[in-house]
């Protein structure tokens, strides 16, 4: 098979890696990677469709889709997964002591329809009961340097909701006490979307929850690992060579294998000495990123629930209407 140049932006992650340094190839592409922050690569991808495929915002896709937009088929490719809700943060005077103190607060949220964001207000609904219509929200991003300008997106009804101006972030706002929380908060610093900086160590905030307890009772629940990040293919290049979808599914599953056999033989001392308790063998055993449609039914079928239900989407989308056929058996 002769190859064919497609052009590939991905993050940098643990999944990713084999197929940025080119550990892992797939049939007949020969793909020229970009590697870039995920903010870049969604607000490039959603407004100008810049890249042949590319990882995705999961929220973003089913907005998109549900308003007609054509333009990407998604692989059941799942390369980001976090527990979202664990990464809030509150002010230490804001009389915020458990979730459900965060109603009638002030939060703030980079972008409402992130998927990050998505997924913690779902927590708070159907964890705790603080629904969205609960909480006053202040988004970062305005409406031209956000995904959303790219969808469409217009507050929920019934949402109290506003724009943080451009000259104030959301950190700046935590600290002066202009807001009393912001889920989820990322400490990375400002990046090409948000103007944030990093709080750690900062006294007047803290984190809402010990991330590890709430992160496991959370799983425990749920039996959800929260996927972020999805992966397109543009539709022009699917019509033109459909088998791209199969080839790009089977490479980026074989790099994932490829960093999970690695981390399996480095955390085997750790079993061995006792430093991680637990059967090293059950342990390893669950593929906890695991790929495909099939396999993570459940937790697609959620997100899309979630979307609707807090009235990103006017429906809640079949799966149908993501994937690409092919890959809906895997």
């Amino acid at each position: 098979m002769s190859q064919i140049k497609l052009t590939l932006a991905v993050t940098d992650n643990p999944h990713t890696r084999p197929i940025i340094d080119g550990s892992v190839k797939p049939d007949g592409i020969d793909l020229q990677v970009s590697v870039l922050g995920a903010p870049e690569i969604f607000y490039r991808q959603l407004h100008d469709a810049a890249f042949d495929a590319s990882e995705m915002s999961m929220s973003s896709l089913l907005i998109a889709r549900s308003q007609g937009d054509e333009r990407f088929v998604a692989l059941p490719v799942f390369t980001s997964r976090r527990f979202f809700h664990t990464l809030a943060v509150v002010r230490t005077d804001a009389g915020i002591n458990k979730p459900e103190d965060l109603k009638g607060k002030r939060v703030g949220v980079p972008e409402y329809q992130m998927t990050a964001a998505l997924w913690s207000r779902a927590a708070l609904q159907h964890e705790f009961g603080v629904r969205p219509q609960d909480v006053e929200w202040h988004m970062e991003r305005l409406e031209d340097m956000s995904h959303g300008g790219a969808t469409g997106f217009k507050p929920p009804a019934g949402v109290k909701f506003q724009y943080i101006p451009k000259e104030k972030s959301i950190s700046e706002m935590l600290l002066s006490g202009e807001l009393d929380a912001a889920v989820p908060f990322f400490g990375g610093g400002p990046n090409f979307l948000d103007r944030s900086k990093d709080l750690s160590g900062e006294s007047r905030v803290r984190k809402l929850f010990d991330t590890d307890a709430e992160g496991k009772r959370y799983y425990d629940h749920t039996g959800f690992f929260p996927i972020n990040h999805g992966m397109v293919v543009k539709r022009s290049v699917y019509d033109k060579y459909p088998w791209v979808v199969l080839n790009l599914f089977r490479a980026f599953s074989a790099a994932k294998e490829m960093v999970r056999g690695r981390t399996r033989d480095l955390v085997s001392g750790y079993f061995e000495t006792g430093v991680l308790a637990g059967n090293p063998g059950q342990a390893m055993g669950r593929d906890i990123f695991a790929y495909g449609v099939r396999s993570n039914k459940a937790i697609l079928e959620a997100i899309a629930g979630f979307s609707h239900e807090q009235g990103l989407t006017p429906r809640k989308l079949e799966l149908s209407e993501l994937f690409a056929p092919q890959t809906m058996d895997l």
